[in-house]
């Protein structure tokens, strides 16, 4: 049995086995997880220090990074498709 290897390669993060490999998301899926995850860091920030800019800006970030995280979503479906 070998070790689990997770890496990104050419844009997607993959997991390795030995001779075996498979795709667990493209680069827009994990950018798009990225922002997400900050802008709800940020959207908290703003609510906690009761900034609203700071809280819109995070929402905003966030729901760019769903936005983002969908489109890798769209990409995979229709890579899958082929």
């Amino acid at each position: 049995m070998g070790y689990i290897i997770p890496r990104l390669s050419y844009g997607y993060l993959v997991m390795a086995t030995n001779n075996y490999q498979e795709t667990l998301m493209n680069k827009d899926q994990v950018e798009g997880l990225v922002e997400e995850v900050k802008g709800k860091v940020k959207e908290a920030a703003g609510v906690i220090l009761d900034d609203k800019g700071m809280e819109i800006e995070g929402n905003v970030q966030k729901n760019v990074g769903k936005v983002q995280s969908g489109f890798g979503d769209l990409k995979e479906d229709i890579k899958d498709s082929l």
